[in-house]
């Protein structure tokens, strides 16, 4: 059983194929490619560590190698003589070719590569029109997905007979996260027991999920990120939950869309793998952006003047994390008032989160720089002080991670700039963000 991205026991179809296909034995093998893990920023190689020891708990220990999978995997398979290779689909650009190099390498030693299910409820590529061809609109992906449905969760094996070669196996990497910032317990044990927690809430979720004050949401995005828990496993429990007239409560509909806005931008990204690093609308290349610069580090510090984006900013910083909400904020004063390509946030973002995922990330990003599918249009510019006296009102939130500003009036927390006595210690806005907008605006016209 090769891990990747699907660090758990429970509900792991390609773990119930493997013990199936190998009742005296399965390997737990994870392969640390150097190439990638370097490459990777110190949040991700941080929490990697932490979700490998995790599983290296729950199965007695992992049979670790370093290497290019495409070398390592079939000399393992060699070595102990497998049968099988067992893998829970990828459908990432790079997975998706790492695999079938390994698959072509495996098959010159005869040893077969099963997949087996993926890390969504419903497998991108299997929600199509009528037609055959893929969804570009959120909305009607979100009822054909729905229509379609999806499997139960898959029970865990009663019990796997592990087996631990010897000779080859590394030592797990241990990455301390950066200097000031708490990462989440991570792993599946953590991930079961957030999401314990968390369904007592899940009715009130539609109420308060745009609310960065209140942290209400989940937080299960790191969890479902690395595979600790799967969706179907959740949208099970959310089923379960007690009903208002036949149907969901409201907060629970809200959270099975936002699960479904998951889905939606990894079946995005598995038709257009350019769009990982491109356009999806491609007429936005001829956009003309601004190198980053010094507004450009304001931004990553948390320094803009505008307290709703620098909030957002520390808390990035200091948790690996950010509510989604902000993210859409922050995104949009980055593209739209600095003028800075989204490409460089999306960057940032993927060094940054503990939840990086490739689909969600790059799509978010390119929802709120306009050039996405099911895009927020160009013109729509968020204002960071509406937007921050709207969600954060009382500036419970911007006074958690600002405390330049804890002193300031809740009516001039959003504009210190405005207050009697303009706090000393926090920085002007950096732009005016009536003229960027119209800048903005302007850009836009240039290519329409």
């Amino acid at each position: 059983m090769w891990f990747r991205a699907d660090f758990r026991l429970h509900d792991n179809p390609a773990l119930c194929d493997a013990v199936a296909a190998g009742p005296d034995g399965v390997v737990p093998l994870f392969v640390l490619d150097d190439r990638m893990f370097q490459t990777a920023g110190p949040v991700r190689r941080a929490a990697l560590s932490r979700v490998l020891a995790a599983l290296d708990e729950q199965v007695g220990g992992l049979h670790v190698l370093h290497g290019p999978p495409e070398t390592e995997v079939p000399r393992v398979a060699r070595e102990v003589e497998a049968a099988s290779v067992h893998v829970t689909a990828d459908f990432t650009p790079y997975g998706a070719e790492r695999d079938a190099e390994v698959e072509a390498a495996l098959d010159e030693v005869g040893v077969p590569l099963a997949r087996t299910g993926s890390g969504y409820a419903v497998s991108p590529g299997r929600v199509t029109k009528a037609d055959g061809t893929p969804y570009k609109v959120f909305t009607p992906f979100y009822r054909a997905w729905q229509d379609h449905g999806w499997r139960d969760p898959a029970p865990a094996p009663d019990s796997v007979p592990w087996l631990r070669p010897e000779g080859r196996t590394r030592p797990l990497p241990d990455d301390p996260a950066p200097d000031g910032m708490t990462l989440p317990p991570l792993g599946e044990p953590a991930a079961h027991e957030r999401w314990r927690e968390w369904l007592d809430q899940a009715d009130e979720y539609d109420d308060v999920r745009n609310l960065p004050g209140v942290d209400a949401t989940s937080r299960m995005s790191p969890h479902l990120k690395w595979g600790a828990i799967h969706p179907r496993t959740m949208l099970a429990d959310l089923a379960a939950l007690p009903r208002v007239d036949g149907a969901p409560s409201a907060g629970v509909a809200a959270y099975v869309r936002e699960l479904g806005f998951r889905e939606f931008y990894a079946d995005v990204l598995h038709h257009r793998p350019d769009s990982a690093t491109g356009y999806y609308d491609k007429k936005f290349e001829r956009m003309a952006y601004d190198e980053p610069g010094d507004g450009f580090d304001a931004w990553r510090e948390g320094t803009t003047g505008y307290p709703i984006v620098d909030a957002g900013m520390r808390q990035l910083r200091a948790e690996g994390w950010m509510h989604n909400r902000v993210r859409m904020i922050v995104a949009s004063f980055l593209v739209k008032d600095l003028h800075v390509e989204w490409t460089h946030g999306a960057a940032y973002f993927m060094d940054s989160l503990v939840d990086g995922d490739i689909a969600s990330n790059q799509h978010g990003w390119q929802w709120t720089a306009g050039c996405g599918t099911d895009a927020s249009p160009f013109f729509r510019v968020f204002n960071p002080t509406t937007q921050g006296k709207k969600f954060d009102p009382d500036g419970t939130y911007v006074k958690r991670w600002v405390p330049e500003l804890r002193d300031v009036a809740a009516k001039h927390v959003h504009e210190p700039w405005k207050a009697p006595a303009p706090p000393a210690d926090y920085p002007p806005p950096i732009v005016d963000h009536a003229e960027e907008r119209r800048e903005a605006l302007a850009r836009y016209e240039r290519i329409t």
